[in-house]
């Protein structure tokens, strides 16, 4: 999934960006995983899951 998102706001060590564009969804990131970005830049953000990690997972809590 890619989700393509302004950021509204940079709060301290927090990027707010704006899921829905009537601001009723944010997310709040830590700036560090955004390489130079300001208010109003535009990212895209890509969420896939890890099929292997999520099995590996899976076995350790099994073991546990």
């Amino acid at each position: 999934m890619k989700i393509t998102t302004p950021v509204d706001r940079i709060e301290g060590e927090l990027a707010v960006l704006l899921l829905r564009g009537d601001a009723q969804i944010t997310f709040n990131l830590p700036v560090f995983f955004l390489a130079r970005i300001n208010d109003l830049d535009i990212v895209d953000i890509t969420i896939t899951m890890d099929a292997a990690a999520t099995d590996e997972l899976k076995e350790r809590v099994v073991r546990s």
